[in-house]
């Protein structure tokens, strides 16, 4: 892409509304824009990386034999009242009518909407497990919506719903979800740590939270120092016992947030206790007929009984994780985007403009790397070479390429890692070569 023909508006000050880095570097780099508080349009930089970490998330979802499906964002209200939800939920539930008079709302979460698909078309314990998922625009009225999309109003989730016969097979299902988030977080480049967690609205006695751990985060945390080496699993193709290892493995090591913490009752001694900040990214409940039983989701057992199905939730903040990725990944400069989400791989920096020459091997450049598959933003403006890698460095692209005419008699051009600050001198080719790899 051609940034004389993007739209990229980058601002050089921050705006007075943003406190934290995230929502700050998200304006500033010309990611989002506020349309009321609490609710953002996603201007093109910006919807790039949304895509590309729902994308890694459905993936894990698919591997882990999740099924997608895509729910409206107006739901009856009948529902929530069968449910018993629909008083319980307070005032950040957004409730309308419609022209004929019925409440309706906008769904600020789905398990009676994904509960009454089940028990209209699941007839048999022979159709189960199922887990369904989608990827859809949620609205929570919050009283403060603050941090830009950290904590806003409109957001975009993934919620999936998983469905068993027995309360064994839905921790099994649980299990499964819970490895799939350590894999999607991974994968965006996170370090994310299962806390239990309280279920509240929502239900249930078994639930953990993943936090994100960045020196911005919103909650204070305490968690074993083990958890920094630990990586995430390769494989979800293991059977229940397998699966319930891996989860034990992760949520055996000590870790509570600041209000389950308790110094007197810590089992960890302070020289292997670390104290950060975390950020929620992901949640995950085992609610067992919270739902199912009020609404009579059941099927016909092995026996012939009717058996009423054990159910879960499973949520992560998509939009969420963009703030969370950049409040753990930037520096003064700007953000550093994992390669993985990053809106583009490489930045190309022509430096010579005004030179025939220098726009031609630029140009040139621009087509081999689109032609190698590889994502770029080429600055081909006549703005100011500072301001150029001053803008490169404020959007966080994993890779600069500069291009200048005094590196090019010298056959060579400047490659930059945005991570480390390393700068090399290459002929294009290498250069090529490298970002190949």
């Amino acid at each position: 892409m051609r940034l004389s023909r993007y739209f990229l508006p980058t601002l050089k000050e921050t705006p007075a509304e943003a406190q934290i880095a995230s929502h700050r570097l998200m304006l500033r780099a010309g990611m989002i824009r506020q349309g009321a508080a609490g609710i953002y349009s996603w201007l093109p930089l910006g919807q790039r990386v949304l895509k590309k970490i729902e994308q890694i998330v459905r993936e894990e979802q698919d591997r882990a034999g999740a099924l997608e499906v895509l729910m409206p964002t107006i739901q009856s209200a009948e529902l929530w009242m069968e449910s018993g939800r629909y008083d319980d939920y307070g005032k950040e539930m957004l409730r309308i009518e419609d022209r004929h008079g019925r409440a309706m709302l906008y769904g600020p979460t789905n398990e009676e909407m994904i509960t009454d698909i089940f028990r209209r078309e699941v007839r048999s314990y022979r159709d189960l497990p199922k887990n369904l998922y989608h990827i859809q625009w949620k609205f929570r009225d919050e009283i403060r919506p603050r941090f830009g999309v950290m904590r806003g109003r409109e957001f975009l989730m993934k919620d999936a719903y998983s469905f068993d016969l027995t309360a064994e097979d839905g921790v099994n299902s649980y299990n499964a979800m819970f490895v799939a988030y350590l894999r999607t977080f991974a994968r965006l480049g996170l370090k994310a740590i299962p806390m239990q967690a309280d279920t509240g609205p929502i239900g249930g006695d078994l639930s953990h939270e993943f936090l994100v751990i960045a020196d911005t985060g919103e909650s204070e945390v305490y968690f074993e120092e083990s958890f920094t080496t630990m990586s995430a699993p390769e494989a979800l193709d293991t059977d229940s016992a397998g699966l319930q290892a891996i989860v034990d493995s992760w949520t055996t090591p000590y870790a509570a947030t600041e209000e389950k913490y308790d110094p007197a009752t810590c089992p960890v001694s302070s020289e292997k206790l670390i104290k950060g900040r975390g950020i929620e990214v992901g949640h995950i409940f085992f609610f067992g007929e919270k739902y199912s039983a009020p609404m009579n989701a059941t099927v016909q057992g092995p026996d012939g009984d009717t058996v009423t199905v054990q159910m879960g939730s499973y949520g992560i903040g998509v939009s969420r994780l963009v703030g969370a990725i950049i409040e753990a990944s930037h520096d003064d400069n700007g953000i550093i985007w994992p390669e993985s989400v990053a809106p583009f791989r490489v930045g190309l920096l022509n430096l010579g403009t005004k030179s025939e020459e220098c726009t031609s091997f630029c140009d040139t450049l621009y087509n081999d790397l689109q032609a190698a598959g590889i994502e770029v933003l080429y600055d081909d403006t006549s703005a100011g070479a500072g301001a150029k890698f001053a803008n490169m460095d404020l959007i966080g692209l994993p890779w600069q390429i500069a291009v200048g005419p005094r590196g090019l008699q010298n056959g060579v051009v400047e490659l930059k890692n945005r991570a480390t600050g390393e700068k090399v001198e290459l002929n294009p080719l290498d250069a090529l070569a490298k970002l190949k790899v």
